[in-house]
């Protein structure tokens, strides 16, 4: 049964120039989010899940953005993809 507490969900992604605007449109989806900068990677947290929707990506980079690209950004995540189609990208704990 839940705590009523929501369990963390994280993405790392590499620190890089072409990956920034990935970032601040992975934040604006996701209001709880937490992003961490670290050396070479950025750590982004949040309750329950992780929202990554293209039209805010492609908006954001001012292209055309397959949510395929992702898989170069990643290096790591907690949680579990329980969504990635054309459109959107969910990463949550499924339980």
């Amino acid at each position: 049964m839940s705590t009523g507490t929501a369990r963390l969900v994280g993405i790392d992604l590499q620190e890089s120039e072409e990956n920034r605007p990935l970032i601040e449109a992975i934040r604006s989806d996701n209001p709880d989010m937490t992003v961490r900068h670290l050396p070479g990677l950025v750590k982004l947290q949040s309750p329950g899940q992780i929202v990554i929707n293209r039209e805010t990506v492609e908006d954001r980079l001012g292209r055309e953005w397959e949510t395929g690209e992702f898989q170069l950004a990643i290096v790591s995540y907690a949680g579990n993809f329980s969504e990635w189609d054309d459109d959107q990208i969910i990463v949550k704990w499924e339980h």
